[in-house]
């Protein structure tokens, strides 16, 4: 990826999260900020997006992975998730709209320069800064996502959810799997929801026609797709790293959950939307049982030998 300014592939995310909001009326995921971080109005978002009919497919699949991600993060939230990182975050507005306020700590990881032009299109746009809200700019050429983030305040010692969405296609698997692995060696567990594409060679006859497109438009971009992962390697690579976990939504299960009335085939390989959960923090706490029952039973045999003494 190159780094000479702010993200060009942030911006044409955030322009599809806000056409989503135009076009399909946040059917799949609402954001309220989408077109207020962007500074453009509904009448020049929609004009923007039908000039580039193609655009729909990356569109739909923008919406499902944030509105998947944002599910997750919800239920994490209910079983005691109270941090939550989000890395790469572009112009993702969850941390300026988060439901749970205070309760819930947010970090944003980014580029210092994407992360100063999205501080500014905050301002500019007059969305207040909230207190839970936490930036976290990282070069990652000279620093490290953990020091940068122990810097910051992060407590690793709390269960966490980590949101990684439209980045993952862009590193080097080194750079994928050393964040995965950081995420896995956080001592009380951890959530991350990401998005991946299978192998350009494995997709159907007719996908490689649309794939191109859309590798050619981020090449040109400077941030060229450049990491590729099969359904079946990338699932054994996540358990064996603590992964113990994993949903994936792949095309099919995609248009089953947010598209059931779509009509036609629908090829199996393609992008998928995926969440991996560590469970230490519920085999320590199966452990602290283990061992309260083995306490409370050695106590018991203790009392009943005292009891025969007597």
């Amino acid at each position: 990826m190159e780094f000479d300014g702010p993200s060009r592939t942030a911006l044409a995310a955030a322009f599809h999260r806000a056409a989503h909001q135009v076009l399909e009326q946040g059917r799949i995921f609402s954001d309220p900020l989408a077109l207020r971080i962007l500074g453009e109005d509904a009448p020049s978002i929609a004009r923007q997006a039908k000039e580039r009919p193609s655009g729909r497919r990356i569109r739909l699949f923008i919406a499902v992975r944030t509105r998947f991600a944002e599910d997750a993060l919800a239920a994490a939230f209910e079983s005691g998730v109270r941090q939550v990182v989000v890395l790469g975050a572009g112009l993702d507005t969850y941390a300026y709209r988060n439901p749970f306020g205070e309760r819930l700590r947010v970090f944003e990881v980014d580029h210092p320069a994407t992360q100063a032009w999205k501080r500014q299109r905050l301002q500019d746009a007059a969305i207040p800064l909230p207190r839970s809200l936490t930036f976290v700019p990282v070069d990652f050429e000279r620093e490290t996502l953990a020091a940068r983030l122990a810097q910051a305040g992060f407590d690793r010692t709390q269960r966490t959810f980590f949101t990684w969405l439209g980045v993952v296609p862009y590193l080097r698997q080194e750079a994928v799997w050393s964040t995965l692995a950081f995420i896995a060696s956080l001592p009380n567990g951890a959530h991350v929801v990401f998005d991946y594409s299978n192998p350009p060679a494995s997709l159907t006859p007719e996908r490689p026609a649309v794939f191109e497109r859309g590798a050619a438009r981020v090449a040109r971009l400077g941030e060229a797709w450049i990491t590729y992962f099969e359904t079946d390697q990338l699932h054994a690579k996540l358990a064996a790293l603590g992964f113990g976990e994993i949903e994936d939504l792949g095309p099919t299960q995609i248009a089953s959950r947010y598209f059931p009335g779509r009509a036609g085939p629908i090829p199996d390989k393609g992008g998928h939307v995926i969440r991996a959960t560590t469970n230490k923090s519920r085999s320590r706490e199966v452990e602290e049982s283990r061992s309260r029952g083995v306490e409370e039973s050695r106590k018991s045999r203790s009392q009943g030998v005292e009891e025969l003494r007597s």
